[in-house]
């Protein structure tokens, strides 16, 4: 079975692609494709960047992206040369991202619970204020008070008392 970058350099070939065509397509150093054919993968510049290399290799070419740069990071790591952690750097991106995610719809759902309770307080608000004013425009309002008359003398007393201060 031959190697990683024996397979895609077949494939280039059997397509007639030439390097200096994916290289002014993609942009990337033909040192950078050499040394994906031949399977040195400490020459390229590691992590979330190789496995963009290969996408675009395998996209010019038109073979499937995430299977070829599957591919990649499985040969990357089996030959030893670069250490599954250094393409660990996207899952630790995604990572971050899902928790980002996470921390803002957390922020949402308690801005809706506020939202829902401030409007259940302004309805129950209003609901008390409509029956009171009803109730005192027809009369019966001081009627249900347990403290009848108690609150006239109540708030004379705190008219006193702040006369009395202020004076």
């Amino acid at each position: 079975m031959s190697s990683f970058g024996q397979q895609l350099r077949s494939e280039r070939l059997s397509r007639g692609v030439g390097l200096e065509q994916i290289t002014a397509v993609t942009k990337i150093s033909q040192h950078h494709l050499v040394a994906l054919e031949k399977d040195e993968y400490r020459q390229l510049p590691g992590g979330i960047l190789s496995k963009g290399i290969v996408r675009g290799y395998a996209g010019t070419l038109g073979l499937d992206q995430r299977d070829w740069t599957e591919r990649f990071v499985r040969a990357a790591t089996d030959s030893g040369q670069v250490s599954s952690e250094e393409f660990g750097w996207a899952e630790f991106a995604r990572n971050v991202g899902s928790a980002r995610i996470q921390q803002r719809e957390a922020a949402e759902m308690r801005m809706r619970w506020i939202g829902a309770i401030v409007l259940l307080l302004v309805v129950a608000a209003g609901a008390f204020f409509s029956v009171r004013y009803l109730g005192v425009r027809q009369g019966w309002w001081s009627s249900i008070l347990p403290f009848h008359g108690t609150t006239e003398k109540a708030c004379n007393v705190i008219a006193d008392t702040v006369s009395r201060f202020l004076s």
